[in-house]
């Protein structure tokens, strides 16, 4: 009931503050502080603050609303821990049971990157430098400087 006559007197102290508005020549300002003010009935017609009341002052919904915090910690630290342990329980068993096999076939003897994977002949230089021990000689002071 106070809820009510609360919204409606917001309402209409908007409706005429939209009048002075509109009387000074804004309309555009007008129609929308107008329709801000309007706000406040349309919700009161609709039931929502009754609703909204009914809630704020109801015991039995803000257990609830405790009950839910309570649920949503319960998941998000479940969740967490899920994570830093590495998943479910099939997750951790398959991760066991492959830890424990062979990285390596036992039957290899060669790297499995062979002669294929290297080129055959390495391409020749353009034109060698002439100053090739000038170029690096500033780099080489630098490392020497700081014991490198």
């Amino acid at each position: 009931m106070i809820a009510e006559t609360v919204c409606s007197a917001a309402s209409a102290a908007g409706l005429g503050i939209a009048a002075v508005t509109a009387y000074r020549k804004r309309f555009l300002s007008a129609a929308r502080i107008a329709a801000y003010s309007l706000v406040p009935v349309g919700l009161v017609m609709t039931g929502v603050v009754g609703w909204a009341a009914d809630t704020a002052f109801s015991p039995m919904a803000w257990a609830g609303f405790v009950v839910l915090g309570g649920a949503w910690l319960l998941f998000t630290g479940t969740r967490a821990v899920e994570r830093r342990r590495g998943g479910t329980r099939k997750e951790r068993r398959a991760a066991r049971a492959s830890a424990q096999s062979d990285a390596v076939a036992p039957t290899a003897s060669a790297p499995s990157l062979g002669p294929a994977a290297r080129p055959a002949t390495r391409p020749a230089a353009a034109a060698p430098r002439a100053k090739s021990g000038d170029d690096f000689s500033d780099i080489e002071a630098i490392l020497k400087k700081h014991g490198i």
